[in-house]
């Protein structure tokens, strides 16, 4: 008997894109794909990826009018393209999770409960759960995993989780749950690899992109983090305002006689870095223009200074610190980033070697500081895939050598 050699597609949806990255299990998982269809029911729809083997990098153009389309085209070009098929099973990044605190194996009543609190973060679930039904429906027979990101922020205490509303909202579902949960698990397992025993300390990571957020972590378990109920609260980020007064809102509200939905377009995709900047929600571009524009440069001293303020605030909640890891595409890339949001933390023990920050390293604290400070490149998408393949494992075959589609779920 032989195991034939299957692969793992883990999917990341928005609204209208797919990012995705194909894995071989070969015992291990190796990288094989990597991807996105972009601009789904816009004109120029189109997919890019790379292949890990070759190293080529191509554009693919794509008739994709809505999802099922792009989802459809995605699934016939993996099953083209060499060495991508055959198929073990897909996992799929799921933003919001309830009280799940491990991955699942999808069936109908988790959609049933999804689509139940779809309307916590109607700019993720909808998507995603129209994905997973997309290839179910291409592919009924192909197994999908649900990974949660609220799942890694389970350990919250009580008081990191409650709102302060009237009790009821506590009981109708309205709690800090905290997003990010795969990067942050990433990370974790990584830096358990680098120094254990830094690990089982106290711990800040800082994911910093187009979405942003920060955990205090203490022996490997989330204390504090600074996303909320939805993926906007927290620091602010690429067009979402982080944390803000209800009182602005309602102000807003009032005075411009905005709908729901429309101070949902505004909060999630109009504010941020965009909004404060008027020219970008990009950190690259910001950091470009700042010197000859005020608003790209208080949008640039904002964002540090929000994310300065956590880190003295989980310091607190940790009752010390013992390292922190930036991550994330801000994170990994932007020194001047790093080096703003380290700057006058030195009574805590913290302080930047300036070449090995400019240099991306994975170390980058200065020799005879306290504290640690590393930047370490997060993979979601391998601990999706990890978690599929923890869950099912490819059917074995005989030495005629047939070949077969099934896949067996393990109990």
């Amino acid at each position: 008997m032989r195991e034939v050699t299957k692969n793992i597609l883990a999917i990341n949806g928005g609204s209208s894109s797919i990012k995705f990255s194909l894995y071989e299990v070969n015992g291990s998982l190796s990288p094989r794909l990597s991807g996105k269809v972009e601009k789904i029911g816009l004109p120029g729809a189109e997919l890019t990826f790379k292949d890990s083997r070759s190293l080529k990098e191509e554009q693919v153009k794509v008739q994709a009018d809505g999802m099922k389309e792009a989802a459809d085209f995605l699934l016939d070009w993996l099953q083209k393209y060499e060495g991508a098929a055959p198929l073990l099973a897909i996992g799929h990044r799921i933003v919001h999770g309830l009280g799940h605190r491990q991955p699942v194996i999808i069936d109908e009543a988790l959609l049933a409960e999804l689509e139940k609190i779809s309307g916590y973060d109607p700019d993720h679930l909808p998507g995603e759960i129209e994905l997973i039904r997309l290839f179910r429906q291409h592919d009924p027979g192909l197994p999908q995993v649900a990974c949660f990101d609220t799942a890694f922020h389970a350990t919250l205490p009580r008081v990191a989780k409650l709102l302060p509303l009237p009790r009821h909202y506590d009981q109708a579902g309205l709690q800090r749950y905290g997003f990010h949960g795969l990067s942050y698990s990433y990370i974790c397992e990584e830096l358990t690899r680098i120094d254990p025993v830094i690990a089982d300390g106290a711990v800040i990571v800082a994911h910093l992109g187009s979405g942003a957020s920060l955990a205090a972590i203490r022996e490997g378990r989330s204390i504090d983090t600074s996303m909320g109920f939805t993926p906007t609260g927290g620091i602010v980020m690429g067009t979402r305002t982080g944390d803000i007064d209800p009182g602005a809102l309602w102000w807003i509200l009032q005075n411009e006689q905005l709908t729901p939905d429309q101070l949902s377009d505004l909060v999630n995709h109009r504010s941020g870095l965009l909004g404060v900047s008027g020219l970008s929600s990009d950190m690259q571009d910001l950091l470009a223009k700042e010197s000859s524009d005020v608003g790209a440069a208080e949008a640039v001293v904002l964002f540090c200074y929000q994310i300065k303020k956590h880190i003295g605030a989980y310091t607190a909640v940790l009752g010390g610190l013992d390292a922190i890891v930036f991550t994330g595409g801000i994170g990994e890339k932007a020194a001047m980033i790093r080096a703003r949001c380290c700057a006058g933390l030195e009574y805590l023990g913290i302080g930047l070697d300036q070449r090995a920050n400019a240099r991306n390293e994975l170390l980058i604290s200065a020799a005879g500081t306290r504290v640690r400070v590393y930047v370490i490149p997060t993979n979601e998408e391998l601990m999706i895939a990890r978690a599929v393949q923890n869950l099912i494992k490819p059917v074995t075959y005989d030495s005629d050598n047939q070949k077969s589609t099934g896949s067996s779920i393990v109990s």
